[in-house]
């Protein structure tokens, strides 16, 4: 279970990286090295934040993640990127020297991405892994 959910949150924040450093550069029009930096920085604590949510979430709503339903995979997202904002907040604003009201609108920014991004990423992973799992154990 360890393997798979160190794999799940890796794979998860590279792809995303994959998609936010480019995008950054164009909405910005201009190449931050503070804003990538920024973003690998919540990259790699959200992969520990990610690693940890999904024991709990695993362990409180069931290991079966290929039925869940949408409106629990809706709730997951939720949860995962309110306790992300909370604890990375101050960070984004302390780094970026911005007020934490403009730090909360650029977290607001990617939490609409990551939303949208984890519900359909973890729909596929659920479906593509238990094509290719030859094991039944939902634990993986």
């Amino acid at each position: 279970m360890i393997k798979s959910r160190v794999f799940h949150a890796v794979l998860f924040e590279s792809i995303a990286l994959l998609i936010l450093i480019p995008a950054s550069y164009l909405l910005t029009n201009e190449g931050s090295m503070a804003m990538s930096l920024v973003m690998v920085g919540l990259s790699l604590f959200a992969v520990i934040w990610n690693y940890i949510y999904n024991l709990i979430f695993d362990w409180k709503f069931g290991y079966d993640r290929l039925n869940r339903t949408l409106l629990l995979r809706i709730f997951h997202s939720c949860g995962f990127e309110m306790g992300l904002i909370v604890l990375t907040l101050p960070v984004v604003a302390f780094v970026l020297s911005i007020s934490m009201m403009s730090a909360f609108l650029l977290e607001a920014a990617f939490f609409a991405f990551f939303f949208v991004y984890a519900i359909i990423f973890n729909w596929v992973y659920d479906i593509v892994k238990a094509k290719y799992t030859v094991s039944n154990d939902l634990r993986t």
